[in-house]
Formats: structure tokens, sequence, C-alpha cells
């Protein structure tokens, strides 16, 4: 049983990534009784701010990211008075001392660390000259934890040479999703799927993540990574694995993490050879979403560049449960809707007794955002009397998650991590194993690109990619659900 946390400590306290998200989701667990009473939180970052000024930023925060009916006014004071902040430039490392006197005992202290690639190596070095890699601490990484395999290697050995893999929680934030958890519940919770879950039934699997924003203020790291590296490399793949790993025997982290590392080695290497043939690079260009204009990326981002906003894929995971079975990975910046879902398409039946009626496959769509839900089409017989013959129709079977759970308040993933890291839970994080698998394969992916000359293909803003992601799932008889 892992040690309660209750000092937390915030690096890059003052930034975005801690407004939107941390912030507010620390207040609701707060608020819900669910942080242990003695738990304060630290903030820390280069902003000279005292305590009240930090104060003030977080109140502000909890003011445009919760409704006015939960927060009460003494839940508000109750969770600033846990607050407090210690300004630190972490290239100087005399400046861990006030924190390590502000966090006071090490064993119980975990620490989430959000901070440029380039501070990785200095932050940690000074966190361990402070005493605050001590038996007990834990430490989470946001992404991006490098930008090739590398790089990943080289963050994750200076993360190691002060913490012990036991103690490392690298984040994912989608695997904190209610919907993207309901895969091990619908997979592994029912006895429905699991015998057709295989090559023998599934004849193809879809995962779609589309956004409608474009740059959004972060255009010099956005077009140093593109849509591979900033997307797929890390939530894609981790929802690939959700799909095709084998049921662990306990839902602990260990055997539930071995399994998706199995999916992620068996991932077939796309390799200069095949990189035409399995893959899709686009960038936008002018168009209109919702019918309102939207500039092209190079307007957008005010120079010259070949970086794709949008990648598709098709993979296959080279086992005995999906050999032969193409999984088609498809992400963009600027479609025409905001989407993220995975699409299971069932084998069709192998004799139809309804003579002419058209029978399509059944199909299972799991939606993770911005509706959480999950629906099988199924076919069904069109009422009336059938004098001229049984006539069917497809018709969905939808559980409407927020609607089935009405009574249990909606967690963001925020929420859900940063009370596992707390309490010390490592099974929604990402082991160092599956981030090297994930990054082995997408950096074979790059370098195919690069030595073929692959650029990216301009498509129309408010468009699904370029019509080559059409035609590389088209040419296997398979149309993306749109």
């Amino acid at each position: 049983m892992s040690i309660i946390a209750t000092s937390l400590l915030l690096f890059g306290a003052t930034g975005d990534l801690s407004r939107r998200m941390l912030i507010p989701s620390l207040f609701g667990l707060a608020a819900d009784g669910l942080l242990h009473p003695d738990l304060r939180i630290i903030g820390t970052a280069r902003s000279a701010l005292d305590v009240a000024e930090f104060r003030s930023l977080a109140a502000a925060a909890l003011e445009q990211g919760i409704e006015a009916d939960r927060r009460p006014a003494a839940a508000v004071a109750a969770f600033l008075d846990r607050l407090a902040y210690v300004s630190l430039d972490a290239n100087q490392p005399d400046g861990f001392s006030a924190l390590a006197a502000e966090v006071g005992d090490p064993a119980r202290l975990a620490i989430f660390l959000s901070t440029a690639p380039s501070l990785f190596g200095p932050t940690i070095a000074g966190l361990a000259g402070a005493g605050l890699a001590a038996q007990g601490a834990r430490l989470a990484l946001e992404k991006p934890l490098g930008h090739d395999l590398a790089s990943s290697c080289a963050i994750n050995d200076a993360v190691a040479s002060a913490y012990p893999e036991s103690r490392i929680f690298r984040i994912d934030h989608y695997l904190g999703k209610e919907t993207v958890q309901n895969l091990l519940a619908l997979r592994f919770g029912n006895i429905l799927f699991e015998p057709l879950w295989n090559a023998a039934g599934i004849s193809s699997v879809q995962i779609s993540v589309g956004e409608t924003v474009g740059l959004e203020k972060r255009g010099d790291y956005y077009d140093g990574m593109g849509a591979l590296r900033d997307m797929l490399q890390n939530h894609m793949l981790q929802l690939l694995a959700l799909v095709a790993m084998e049921p662990p025997a306990r839902l602990n982290p260990t055997d539930v993490r071995d399994e998706k590392v199995k999916v992620l080695r068996s991932l077939r290497p796309i390799t200069a050879a095949d990189v035409e043939s399995h893959s899709v690079r686009g960038q936008y260009a002018a168009g209109a979403i919702h019918g309102q204009p939207v500039p092209a990326y190079l307007d957008e981002l005010g120079r010259a560049s070949d970086t794709e906003t949008f990648v598709a894929l098709k993979a296959h995971v080279d086992n005995w449960r999906w050999k032969g079975v193409p999984f088609y990975l498809r992400t963009g910046k600027r479609m025409p809707e905001r989407v993220s879902e995975i699409i299971v398409q069932f084998r069709a039946v192998p004799h139809s007794m309804f003579g002419s009626a058209a029978l399509q496959p059944n199909k299972l769509i799991i939606s993770i955002q911005p509706d959480e839900n999950v629906g099988l089409m199924m076919m069904a017989k069109l009422p009336g009397l059938d004098r001229d013959g049984l006539k069917l129709r497809a018709v969905p079977l939808d559980i409407g998650l927020p609607g089935a759970f009405a009574d249990v308040r909606r967690r963001i993933a925020y929420e859900r991590l940063l009370l596992d890291l707390i309490e010390g839970r490592q099974t929604l994080f990402v082991r160092r194993d599956e981030v090297e698998a994930q990054w082995q394969w997408i950096d074979a992916i790059r370098a195919g690109w690069a030595s073929t000359g692959m650029a990216a293909k301009p498509y129309a803003a408010g468009a699904w990619g370029p019509s080559a992601a059409i035609a590389l799932t088209e040419r296997d008889g398979v149309s993306w659900h749109d």
C-alpha cells in the first residue's frame, strides 16, 4: 500500500495547464473530501509571486474553470488555505533549498513536473540535491518527453538517476478519461465481445482524433513536433494498445502495462519501403469550419514549413490475435469537428438468409469526446407486413454514459490522475518501456518520410484531411467513419 502524499509540488504552477486543468481539478477533489486533510499544494515557477498573489491567481482560475454552484465560498477559502508558493529558476541550484524547506518531509511528497525538456536535467539534479528525491517521493512527468527515441531516453535516464521506475508517473491524460477506462470494462467485464475480439471476428479497427482548432499560440512547439509526434505517438498508440491488448491477469499496474507493451512491440514497422502506401501526411490550407473562414497553417505560423498537421496510418499488430487486421489511425487539426472515437468493424455474417436484403456488418462505436458514448450498430427488421420479404436496416443501440450514470458527477481526466499520483497508484500512467516502444515505431515512420522526401499534402481547413487519406482505406474496401 503506497503512502498518501501530504505535499504536492506543482512545477509550472502559473502556466496555462495549471490554470485550466490542475488547479480546478485539485479544487474538485478537495471540495468532495477526496484529498488528505493535511495535503499542502506548493506551486513553483519562475514568476516572482508571493503566496497571496499565487492564491489570487488560483482563485481566478477557479472562477473561470468551475461553475458558480460548485464553488461555495467556504470551499474556495479552505482550498486556497492549502496553497503555498516558492519562486524558482530551475537553472539556479541554490533555489531548491527554499523549495525543500517549504515541502518539509520528502517521504510523503508528490511532484508534478510540467516543464520544457531542456529543464528536465537541471530540475531533477536540483530536486535530488535538495533531498526531494528521498525514499517515498514520487514524480509525475507531463509531456513532451522528448522528440524522438534518443531524446526520450536521455530524459528518462536523467529522471532514473534520482527516482526509480516504481516512483515515476508518466502522464498521458487520455488514460484518465472515463470512456478510455471503459475500454477495460467493456472488453474484460463482459463475455459478449471477447469471443469475437480477434481476427476471426473483426475485419478492421479505426481510431480517429480530430481537432477543429489550429495552433492556439503553440506555433513554435507544434511546428517542431507535428501531428505524428504531438498526438499519435502518445494518445493514439495508447488507445490502440488498450483495444488490442490481451486480458491482464489482474487490474494492477504491472499486469496492465505488461500487456500494453506487448502490443506496442508487435506493431509492424512502417519503413521507407511502405511509408507511401501506409501513411499520409497533410497540412491544412485556408478553408472554413462551421461557416467561419480559417487561415492556412502557414499563415497562422507566419513562415514556410512542411510540418504535418494531419497524419493517417495503416498499422498492423503482428500477433496471433490480430494477424491481418488493419488498424487505421488518423489525427489532424482544423478538422470539421472535434472528435475522438474508436470504431471496431466486425466481419459480415457468413451467409444471408434474407435474399436481396443488404446486410451491414456490426460496428462498435466508442466515442471518447466530445460526447462519451458506446454504440453498437445492429441489423433489425423494418416494421411492416413483410409481404415482399423481410426488410432490414442497421439501427444503433446507444449507451449514453452521462445519461446512464446521471447520479454520478463526471470528472475530468486530471482529477483522477492527480488523485492517483497523490495516492501512489500507477495503473493509468505510462511505463518507460511503453514510451520507448512507441518512439521506436514512430521514429521509423519519420525516417521513411525523410528518406523518400514525402511531403505534406494540402487539405482545406474543414475537411477530413487530403484525398490520399480516403484512398488509404478505400483501396482495402473500408471507409472512414465520418
